[in-house]
């Protein structure tokens, strides 16, 4: 976890509201998986049923753009090398354990959601809406974003088959 990403401070402040069990993985060094440098991700999250998790997490605004252009769709583009170090991460870590993007969205000013909308809270000012995908399906729906940088995504009508609210990951136990 990086302290000065908002996003990442955010969704602990989420697991915390939640009560939640979490471990913040330092990502200030690579890590190694054997001889092999591995991506980190962001937090292991032990849900109330008995999920095991190791969350990345992705922070977007909604909608991107500029505020003269918004761009009104929920992006959802990582690094490949993010799919495939949390794969492996999950993986290592044993059985029950499953790897998850978070997509921590911030909802900018002017653009409200239904109170009422899973795992849509307020932090330090600012209203954020969580939203999860299992890394396996991602891996399974990705298509290549950006050769140049090395990026991937979900076309929107597969990332809407996918993603749920994040609360749906905890309450799932293996």
């Amino acid at each position: 976890m990086i302290r000065s990403n908002y996003y990442e401070v955010a969704f602990e402040a989420y697991l915390r509201q939640r009560r939640v069990g979490y471990v913040a993985v330092d990502e200030s060094r690579r890590t190694q998986l054997g001889d092999v440098g591995v991506k980190s991700f962001d937090f292991i999250v032990v849900g109330p049923k008995s999920a095991r998790l190791a969350v990345d997490v992705k922070g977007r605004k909604f909608p991107g753009g500029s505020t003269e252009r918004p761009v009104c769709s929920w992006q959802n583009w990582v690094a490949a090398e993010d799919v495939d170090g949390l794969g492996r991460w999950a993986s290592h870590l044993g059985e029950g354990f499953r790897g998850v993007l978070a997509f921590v969205y911030h909802i900018r000013r002017g653009y409200g959601l239904p109170p009422e909308t899973p795992d849509l809270f307020v932090h330090q000012g600012r209203l954020f809406l969580i939203r999860a995908v299992e890394v396996s399906e991602y891996r399974n729906l990705m298509r290549p974003r950006s050769k140049r940088w090395e990026t991937v995504h979900l076309p929107s009508a597969g990332f809407q088959r996918v993603v749920k609210p994040f609360a749906a990951f905890l309450d799932q136990g293996h």
